[in-house]
């Protein structure tokens, strides 16, 4: 049986290690494959976060970062004119619902109620 040699990586937190973190969180990863992407085991990154507190800081800035400079990108494209950016705003930011959608919904409602209400025994609508 051969062996090998193993030697445990030394967990510590550093500036780059910090920027890898903070890099793989402003692409949208979460959790182990922030850990993967950024060059860390998940236990090592599960670690280092209880050790330190600046490393679950940098995963959350950088993707708040990330999200505010995409809001900024949006908010540009809709005062530039463009409908669909202005529309995903006012959808996903804003909880507006266009007319043609709360129809929709109100009819799926009365759909339901209708539907329950030819299940009871003795029901009349």
């Amino acid at each position: 049986m051969q062996s090998f040699p193993y030697s445990p990586r030394e967990l510590k937190v550093t500036e780059a290690r910090l920027s890898a973190i903070y890099e793989a969180s402003a692409l949208g990863l979460k959790g182990d494959k922030l850990a993967l992407a950024a060059g860390l085991l998940p236990s090592e990154y599960r670690q280092l976060c209880q050790l330190d507190p600046n490393v679950e800081l940098m995963a959350m800035k950088g993707a708040a970062d990330a999200e505010a400079q995409m809001a900024r990108v949006l908010k540009e494209a809709a005062l530039g004119g463009d409908t669909k950016a202005a529309l995903a705003i006012l959808q996903n930011v804003h909880g507006w619902a266009s007319a043609k959608e709360q129809n929709r919904v109100a009819f799926g409602i009365t759909n339901a109620d209708g539907t329950a209400a030819s299940l009871v025994i003795g029901w009349e609508s």
